[in-house]
């Protein structure tokens, strides 16, 4: 069972390690925008800073991602890993200066050296996985991680605008948090076991263009694998795509206040993380990419939801969270947001899996650099799409539904380009409709 890994070594380090590490990027992230919005810039203004904040932790995983995936096959990455945590600590020792200072400027590089950050530890923590774990175990594994990274996010939101929010002593606590969490993290990976190079002979190539080139073509070697780094990437173009609209959706469907926003938040991470565990209950634990097209079917369904039985116009402006929750034509929008987050992580998280069980060990950690470089140009597509559609006179809710759309056409396209996925797909569906013809 996947919470038995929580107490063993081979596991509980790298899941505290990557945990605090999210939920540190948030904290300083949410801080960051806070300060922007309200304290160190112009209202006109700070739109625009942002944005360009939030590309800026976005480029370093375009830049690094190809040689990161080359370090960590050829190094040690039990090693590697305790060194990113070590510099993290020093990355955000210049945050917290720049925090006591109020230099938007050099927090917004110090972004950036996260960002980059980030995009060298995403190989590492996905790659080292199949080192420490049977195939077996990879489910669960990637449930747990899954999981606890949109709880991380959350939390790290929340504590990042609480702190600096406080009176007079905001920019001071937040400094010595960041730092603490920083610390606290670098402390757990010293505890992840050793994960032998796997192609310690890998002679550095240092041309990023041709690099992320090389390992975009190891990826697609293997067709299954391909459709699943594409089908993982579409998850973060579906999350981002709700997250970002979650202030829209609170203010013009529901009429609510930011603690409404915190509440879909919430709602979203909580069917995330229930979402991914039923992942592993629905596959018994083995790695199977069966499951994705339903994850897909359900988030174009759920999806549709918003547009089909639209909430009550607000008949104010702020409502309360209990104000919204007692309107009882906006359920069908609050649960929409939890079937697509449950059906979001029936979605990704056997595909994870599957990356790492049927990728060659010695470009394994190449191969996931792949991913996260696509994972982020989906995230900009999602951007872009986003501000298209709403420019056009779309509705928050008709951006969910034609995202929703969107994912049943990649659904099916992925069914279709990957064998193992019909196969296994096939298989799940013969094995279940023999025990419904079997039921008495």
């Amino acid at each position: 069972m996947s919470h038995i890994l929580l107490t063993q070594r081979r596991f509980l380090p790298l899941f505290l390690t990557q945990f605090l590490g999210a939920f540190n990027d948030n904290v300083f992230k949410n801080a960051l925008v806070i300060l922007i919005t309200f304290r160190a810039a112009a209202c006109t203004d700070s739109p625009l800073l942002v944005t360009v904040a939030a590309g800026l932790f976005i480029l370093p995983f375009f830049v690094f991602s190809a040689t990161a995936g080359q370090f960590a096959d050829k190094l040690d990455k039990a090693r590697l890993i305790r060194i990113v945590k070590l510099t993290e600590i020093v990355i955000m020792a210049l945050g917290a200066a720049a925090f006591l200072y109020g230099s938007v400027e050099t927090l917004i590089a110090v972004l950036f050296l996260m960002g980059a950050q980030s995009a060298l530890f995403g190989p590492l923590k996905y790659g080292i996985l199949p080192q420490h774990l049977d195939e077996d175990h990879l489910m669960g594994a990637n449930a747990l991680i899954q999981g606890s990274t949109f709880v991380a996010i959350l939390l790290g939101t929340i504590l990042g605008g609480t702190l600096i929010a406080m009176p007079e002593t905001g920019a001071a606590v937040t400094s010595v948090a960041i730092v603490c969490i920083a610390l606290l993290g670098w402390l757990a990976s010293r505890q992840i076991p050793d994960a032998p190079a796997a192609d310690p002979k890998l002679e550095l190539d240092w041309n990023i263009f041709r690099q992320t080139w090389r390992v975009a073509l190891m990826a697609a070697e293997q067709r299954d694998v391909l459709v699943a780094v594409i089908g993982i990437s579409w998850f973060w173009f579906v999350g981002a795509t709700f997250l970002q609209l979650f202030p829209g959706f609170t203010c013009d469907a529901l009429g609510g206040g930011p603690a409404v926003v915190t509440l879909l938040l919430c709602t979203f991470t909580i069917g995330i993380a229930l979402g991914s565990w039923a992942s592993t209950r629905l596959t018994g634990g083995h790695v199977s990419l069966a499951l994705a097209p339903l994850g897909a079917l359900g988030i174009f369904a759920f999806s549709l939801v918003p547009a089909l039985v639209p909430p009550p116009a607000p008949q104010g402006l702020e409502l309360t969270v209990a104000q919204v929750a007692a309107a009882a034509g906006n359920w069908p929008a609050l649960a929409t947001l939890i079937g697509v987050a449950v059906s979001g992580g029936i979605f990704v998280v056997p595909m994870f899996a599957y990356v790492q069980a049927a990728s060659p060990p010695d470009h394994r950690a190449r191969i996931i650099a792949a991913a996260n470089v696509l994972n982020a140009l989906f995230m900009v597509l999602s951007a872009v799409l986003t501000i298209v559609l709403l420019e056009l006179g779309a509705s928050v809710s008709g951006v969910f539904a034609v995202t929703g759309c969107l994912t049943l056409v990649v659904g099916a396209w992925m069914l279709k380009a990957s064998p193992g996925m019909r196969v296994a797909f096939r298989d799940r569906f013969y094995r279940a409709q023999s025990r419904c013809g079997n039921a008495p």
